[in-house]
């Protein structure tokens, strides 16, 4: 809980020196955030190139936005909403077309070998979309469910049931 509120505050931290235009804290906070904003992108569009420019727009929102950003403890939660409202701009624009399967490749960036990336390739496409979606919030992004319902819409049970039914198919497919 400790580790949790001490990188809750550098992250406030870096994001108040964002909007008192440092450069600097902006590529701090991209480094201590861009596996989960990346995640995230990727599983709701599917696609490394779409997931990629959502996070170039993402960093840009963020510059841009800081100053009205007010600290509530959940810096993380902050960053991942607007992930969300990027790629649901993204998909909900006419030119939005992703033709791209889950590949294994995409999986590289989260420090995985080819044969790891291919099962974790399984694993996912045998979730839902919206499965995914908490299953990635969860275990990549470090949210609590509680933020993932404030951030999804959904209630809290709702996120709590698709996650632990998410968690056994996960598990079921790994046993098999």
């Amino acid at each position: 809980m400790a580790d949790k509120n001490a990188e809750n505050s550098r992250l406030d931290m870096q994001i108040k020196l964002i909007a008192q235009g440092r450069k600097t804290a902006l590529e701090a906070l991209y480094q201590m955030t861009k596996t989960s904003v990346y995640a995230y992108s990727l599983s709701l569009l599917g696609s490394v190139a779409d997931a990629e420019d959502a996070m170039q727009e993402v960093y840009l929102e963020i510059w841009q936005s800081a100053g009205s950003y007010k600290s509530v403890g959940k810096p993380m939660g902050w960053i991942i909403t607007l992930t969300k409202n990027v790629c649901f701009m993204k998909l909900r624009s006419k030119k939005y077309v992703s033709a791209e399967p889950l590949e294994p490749s995409r999986f590289s960036g989260f420090g995985l070998c080819p044969e790891e990336s291919a099962v974790l390739r399984g694993c996912l496409e045998t979730l839902t979309e919206s499965e995914r979606e908490v299953i990635l919030l969860h275990a990549v992004s470090g949210l609590k469910h509680r933020e993932i319902a404030e951030i999804t819409g959904l209630s809290l049970t709702a996120v709590l049931s698709r996650y632990h039914r998410s968690i056994k198919k996960l598990r079921k497919m790994l046993l098999e």
